[in-house]
């Protein structure tokens, strides 16, 4: 786990990606690459997502690549046997953590109180997704949430943009942040893959600032 947060640390930011149709996954992973980044989440909100995945993997193994929106343990399954790197759900889920647990995958479930960073950190993670990050306060309540847990490292996402995202970055508790801005659904729908590889080296830019 400890070898996967320092890659996402160094990358920054994560596109969280809703991919309607498989064939657009390689298409759209060679400009996230040709923009900078080797790295995405799929996330589990279509039908195309666990081919999309495998599709990625098997087109560029050196990917990180997440698997979001991951609900139940048999999406789990599915989403490593695709060739997921790690694991990502919008909740904290107990029956997917212990599954995940117990089968060695990486999982970086979604918090956004104390209550749930308590049951978080009784799972054994150290590890979190803070979501949804604006919506649940932002780099505030992150700094503020973060100062009795202070061995927890959080991955905010949900309104993330290129606005902000230098903000986020310099907390002392973020690893890394989830976007979606540079992957928008109507640019993939539509093959404008030109124009997702710019808003990623846009994407690249701004997180090397920090």
């Amino acid at each position: 786990m400890q070898d996967l947060i320092q890659k996402l640390g160094a990358i920054g930011v994560v596109p969280v990606i809703k991919i309607d149709r498989a064939e657009d996954a390689v298409p759209l992973a060679n400009a996230l690459k040709n923009g900078g980044l080797e790295c995405a989440e799929v996330t589990f909100r279509t039908d195309a997502a666990e081919e999309a995945i495998r599709l990625i993997h098997e087109k560029f193994p050196e990917f990180l690549i997440a698997a979001g929106t991951v609900l139940t343990p048999k999406q789990a399954d599915a989403a490593m046997a695709a060739g997921a790197t790690f694991i990502v759900s919008p909740g904290l889920n107990p029956e997917v953590v212990k599954h995940c647990n117990a089968k060695g995958y990486p999982i970086i479930p979604g918090v956004c109180t104390p209550t749930e960073v308590e049951a978080a950190m009784s799972l054994g993670l150290s590890y979190l997704k803070f979501f949804p990050a604006e919506a649940a306060g932002g780099v505030k309540m992150i700094n503020a949430m973060s100062a009795p847990y202070t061995r927890i490292k959080f991955m905010p996402t949900g309104g993330i943009g290129v606005g902000n995202i230098k903000d986020y970055l310099s907390s002392k508790a973020v690893f890394a942040c989830g976007g979606s801005w540079m992957v928008p659904a109507n640019l993939i729908n539509e093959g404008k893959f030109d124009e997702i590889e710019k808003l990623t080296a846009e994407a690249v830019a701004v997180v090397k600032e920090k």
